[in-house]
């Protein structure tokens, strides 16, 4: 079965390549973690930010996913760790489901490994997506 394709901004790649690579040097976050991401950000399809989809997950949208297992709906905004606050629904890029999101479309399903087993949700709606709105340095 083959991956599906994830797409990212030339813009947003580079302001995570340079995150992973600060992380890195920081000894910050355990590199499983940084080598998942940057493994993710490399088989990405890189978009102009004028060019990327409306219903494509890019850094600082906003989005409605559904929990596959409970039917709970949740709204989550991806942002740059320094941005996180799980309280305000400010979700890491840098956690599982933040690196999980990133890239993929309003109706994709995700699933990924969790210490418990696999997390499965589907992506219901992207409420916000910064260059959709003209957004294109945020």
């Amino acid at each position: 079965m083959s991956q599906r394709v994830i797409y990212i901004t030339e813009f947003d790649m580079d302001r995570l390549l340079a995150l992973i690579e600060g992380m890195r040097s920081n000894n910050t976050k355990p590199k499983a973690n940084l080598d998942l991401l940057e493994r993710e950000l490399y088989r990405a399809k890189l978009v102009e930010p004028q060019d990327v989809p409306h219903d494509v997950i890019t850094m600082n949208s906003k989005v409605c996913i559904k929990d596959m297992q409970s039917g709970e709906k949740t709204t989550y905004c991806v942002v740059f760790p320094s941005d996180a606050n799980i309280t305000k629904n400010k979700l890491s890029v840098l956690a599982p489901m933040g690196m999980a999101l990133l890239g993929y479309r309003k109706g994709d399903i995700i699933e990924w490994k969790v210490p418990s087993g696999a997390k499965k949700i589907k992506v219901e709606e992207i409420v916000y997506q910064p260059e959709a709105s003209g957004d294109f340095h945020l």
